[in-house]
């Protein structure tokens, strides 16, 4: 068996909050909700959630839940605990 290293890459990312207290925005989560392709759930309750459109089907993300844009532009979500032991700061 052949071993293997996954290859650096950076991605940007932001922390969803899902209340008021958001202050990152990224222009390309903005233009995603704009599009349809991020849109909400359950608006205005503590069960709020962003649902995301992937190449692998529609994918909820919950609060506290990291958004990442990919290499290709590509959107999804991201676990805290994956997040933080995947990714580090570029």
């Amino acid at each position: 068996m052949t071993q293997y290293r996954k290859k650096p890459v950076v991605i940007e990312a932001f922390q969803w909050t899902g209340g008021h207290d958001q202050t990152e925005d990224p222009v390309w989560a903005c233009e995603a909700i704009r599009a349809g392709s991020m849109r909400f759930e359950n608006v205005g309750t503590p069960d709020v959630a962003l649902l995301i459109d992937t190449l692998e089907g529609t994918h909820r993300a919950n609060q506290g839940d990291w958004i990442i844009r990919g290499v290709k532009g590509e959107l999804y979500p991201c676990k805290p605990d994956i997040f933080e032991a995947t990714y580090e700061a570029a």
